[in-house]
């Protein structure tokens, strides 16, 4: 895992979205080799959009080291890196399963949903972390904007959260939990990603609003908003400029790593420590403030 004494910013490096794991350099680290579990989620069944690389796969590693079956939801051209998040689920002695979809339709949020119960055989957690954003060439600032690309952050980023949680809902029982991804970009947003801050920041609204209305039910929505954290979306949707500064305006000075951020979804779906915690947003941003 990344300390604060090792080289801040990366080689210079691009990709196409939505960009892979292995062709990153250096390689993120998912929390592989260091990654403990405590049994926080001992039979709990979880599916996790975006989970086959960057913060989803260290999500699932840890998930399944805490106990827990997976289901990983990604786009089919994503499918190598799932294969390899569904290798490290396995070898922590868990069921793994992977979904190719593009959750961009309610359609498909429905039918993700229906085949993650049917594999697992219910759900308990649903971490709604798919996500997406395009900085190159100027087309996140308001001159730049294009509608295809705006539609698809739109849709990936927000409405798939909100038709995910409601296909969701008549298979989560009281002590369930739903966790939506965040980002610093909703309290610091850049100028040159209006559109991606904006589902970010309706992210946080959705979350608060949620917990309001599901915590009669007795399930728990929270959210975590990583600050700039090294994943295949960096080089796959940022210039190659961007990429070799990226992460160093944060105050720790660098950015931070997959296997960082995973922790903090454990802590919220565990119903050991987070039983009484709904309606919050936990910044994992490098020292970025979240207020």
């Amino acid at each position: 895992m990344s300390e604060s004494s090792e080289p801040a910013g990366f080689p210079t490096q691009e990709q196409q979205p939505p960009g892979l794991t292995e062709p990153m350099s250096p390689v993120p680290d998912h929390g592989e080799h260091s990654y403990v579990g405590h049994g926080r989620m001992t039979g709990l069944r979880a599916m996790i959009t975006g989970g086959d690389s960057g913060i989803g796969r260290a999500v699932a590693i840890a998930y399944a080291r805490e106990g827990a079956d997976v289901v990983i939801v990604h786009l089919p051209e994503e499918q190598p890196d799932a294969d390899e998040t569904l290798r490290w689920v396995e070898r922590a002695g868990r069921d793994g399963f992977s979904i190719a979809a593009d959750l961009r339709s309610v359609e498909a949020c429905r039918s993700v949903i229906a085949a993650a119960v049917e594999q697992l055989g219910g759900l308990d957690v649903l971490v709604n972390n798919a996500g997406f954003h395009y900085t190159r060439d100027g087309r996140g600032t308001i001159d730049g904007l294009e509608p295809e690309l705006v539609e698809r952050v739109i849709h990936t980023n927000l409405t798939a959260a909100l038709w995910l949680t409601q296909a969701a809902l008549p298979h989560l029982d009281p002590g369930a939990c739903i966790i939506n991804t965040s980002s610093i970009q909703a309290y610091a947003p850049s100028g040159h990603m209006i559109d991606y801050a904006g589902t970010k920041a309706a992210i946080n609204a959705i979350t608060a609003a949620l917990a309001e209305q599901l915590g009669p039910r007795g399930i728990r929505v929270n959210a975590v908003a990583p600050g700039p954290i090294w994943t295949p979306l960096q080089p796959a949707t940022r210039s190659a400029d961007e990429v070799s500064s990226f992460g160093t305006s944060s105050p720790l000075g660098r950015a931070g790593q997959p296997a960082e951020v995973a922790p903090a979804y454990v802590y919220l779906a565990s119903p050991l420590e987070a039983s009484y915690v709904s309606g919050s947003i936990v910044g994992v941003t490098g020292g970025l403030p979240t207020f």
